[in-house]
């Protein structure tokens, strides 16, 4: 094999490896629907099944949760329930607000810094520091966290989970609005 066609296949082997490591930008959701309302959507009552993967994909934990929010002016409120497989049980409150470029920012005491996010089209993109408990210890980890609005009712939510930029799990969830009545 000549070294030109050599370079040639590793040049491609490499273009193909580094592929799924692009982001898909936010922008890329525009004009798409329906429209994700952060605000809207949590305001009320809404369930949510979710499970935790490793880096490897295997499922190591799955959980429900039950989240009531609360809107006032430009902040949403979201206190979070969860249940987990084995029995564990985990609060969280967010609280999130909105500026007028469309962007959102939010504070839980799980969360290290803030959290921002942007929503366009029928998505959500939110990046934070989640500090998570393992063993004994504490790990921060860093969440990719998009939001994909299905229909009226439902919300699909996947997190890349990653530590000093190493894929270390996988967050998924499915999200369904409570009949208010």
């Amino acid at each position: 094999m000549s070294m030109l066609l050599m370079l040639k296949r590793l040049a491609s082997l490499i273009v193909v490896l580094l592929l799924p490591g692009c982001s898909t930008s936010i922008d890329e959701y525009k004009g798409s629907s329906p429209n994700f309302d952060l605000f809207g959507y949590f305001d009320g009552t809404v369930k949510a099944w979710g499970m935790l993967q490793d880096r490897s994909g295997k499922q190591t934990r799955r959980f429900e949760v039950i989240i009531k929010g609360r809107v006032q002016d430009n902040m949403l409120t979201l206190d979070e329930d969860f249940i987990f497989d084995d029995g564990e049980k985990q609060q969280r409150t967010w609280v999130i607000t909105r500026d007028n470029d469309g962007n959102f920012s939010g504070r839980a005491d799980d969360v290290i810094g803030l959290a921002t996010g942007k929503a366009v089209g029928k998505a959500l993109n939110w990046q934070y520091v989640l500090r998570v408990p393992v063993d004994g210890s504490t790990y921060d980890i860093s969440l990719d966290d998009w939001m994909y609005r299905q229909d009226a009712l439902r919300v699909f939510n996947i997190a890349k989970m990653t530590k000093w930029g190493f894929t270390v799990g996988t967050l998924t969830l499915f999200f369904e609005k409570q009949d208010e009545k």
